[in-house]
């Protein structure tokens, strides 16, 4: 069912394995589109109906590693439980009106990790995850608003989707979830398997299973100017290294002890006056901070680490790949990986800088790499960042 005023699907071609946008190339989406309005593709992917099975995906809920939400409707009440899940729990859920939610599937699934990367025209740095979810006929998690942008797959099944933009972003009181009181969808659209539809921040929406389903959630992280400050302070407050103490041996006696003296205020003032924040300052804090793993990750390190020799000549015959948790980015001065600034050779600036972008490493690159970018690797290797072989 579609109103009037819907978006009109867009069934262009598409290079394969190319951008999903429609045949739309991705820098007239970026114009068009991007935080600005609302764009359905039908057959972003044609004959898509995603890699994970019901049973994948409750698998995954039942790990410790993998966050997951199970929302369960019942007229007007609403429940959320997190994972893991026990298996029984997932077992004997009803048939109807529940929907569980699987994220960062990117970070343990090369699979998802691969459809993830069909974005890549979008930075890596704004880059969250890839949710997945599964829903019985009739599940949902009610009308609500996102803070980041976010490409809606449809896997198997049918969901449909209702949005638009609204002023009023009141939510109905004393539920467990932020829904909308007063949802005013402006369109109307079921999509079926490979449809696609992106939403930027603040859009209203509300998705509903049509039939058992899945949908692929791929997300943009847009965060909020107060949550980027806050980081930045904790951020400066690890960095900043003020020398001395604080000293008054000009002390006079008061009759009105409770009183700050204007003096001490002046002291604080100037000694907090000593604190620069350079463009340099800010830049680290952003490589640091946009490549930091979420709390629940962790790598494995390898079960044997070998000597530099070794490691060398495996990764010049093999080439590498960084592990799918891995996030790493670069700016112009310095490279930032899980959350760390490296110092990279600058003999081995381009190609690792090709990695990054490619998350592969060729052994022809590999070969030309210097001793210095070697033990760079073999770090990264012993703490589980990447791995030999690039498939």
């Amino acid at each position: 069912m579609a109103t009037a005023s819907a978006t009109i699907p867009d069934r262009r071609e598409r290079p394969p394995d190319g951008p999903p946008l429609g045949g739309l190339p991705p820098a007239a989406f970026l114009r068009r589109h991007w935080q600005k309005r609302a764009r359905l593709v039908r057959e972003a992917v044609p004959g898509f109906s995603g890699p994970f099975s019901r049973d994948d995906l409750f698998a995954l809920a039942c790990r410790d590693d993998v966050e997951s939400r199970l929302v369960v409707r019942s007229g007007k009440r609403w429940s959320v439980d997190h994972g893991p899940f026990a298996p029984r729990r997932l077992a004997s859920l009803p048939s109807r009106a529940w929907t569980l939610l699987v994220q960062g599937t990117n970070l343990v699934d090369a699979r998802a990790d691969a459809l993830m990367r069909r974005f890549r025209f979008i930075p890596y740095a704004r880059l969250d995850d890839v949710m997945v979810s599964y829903a019985a006929p009739g599940g949902g998690v009610g009308p609500h608003v996102d803070s980041y942008d976010v490409f809606l797959l449809q896997g198997f099944g049918r969901r449909r989707w209702r949005w638009g933009t609204q002023r009023d972003l009141a939510f109905v009181p004393d539920l467990p979830l932020r829904i909308l009181a007063r949802f005013e969808p402006g369109h109307d659209e079921v999509l079926g398997p490979g449809d696609m539809l992106y939403l930027p921040p603040q859009a209203a929406h509300d998705g509903v299973a049509v039939d058992a389903c899945t949908t692929y959630s791929i997300g943009f992280r847009a965060a909020l100017a107060q949550e980027v400050a806050e980081a930045f302070l904790t951020h400066l407050a690890e960095a900043v290294d003020l020398s001395g103490r604080y000293a008054d041996p000009d002390l006079a006696a008061t009759r009105t002890p409770a009183r700050i003296p204007a003096a001490m205020q002046a002291r604080f003032a100037r000694t907090l006056a000593r604190i620069r924040i350079a463009p340099g300052d800010v830049d680290a804090f952003v490589g640091a901070w946009l490549s930091e793993p979420k709390a629940h990750v962790y790598f494995g390190p390898p079960a044997r680490v070998p000597g530099i020799d070794a490691f060398a000549k495996a990764l010049a015959r093999r080439g590498a790949r960084l592990d799918l948790r891995t996030q790493a980015l670069y700016d112009a001065r310095a490279m930032y990986v899980n959350g760390e600034r490296v110092t990279v050779p600058a003999t081995a600036r381009a190609a690792l800088r090709r990695f990054a972008d490619r998350r592969s490493l060729p052994a022809r690159d590999a070969r030309a790499l210097d001793a210095n970018a070697h033990f760079l690797l073999l770090d990264w290797y012993r703490h589980g960042w990447l791995h030999l072989g690039t498939a």
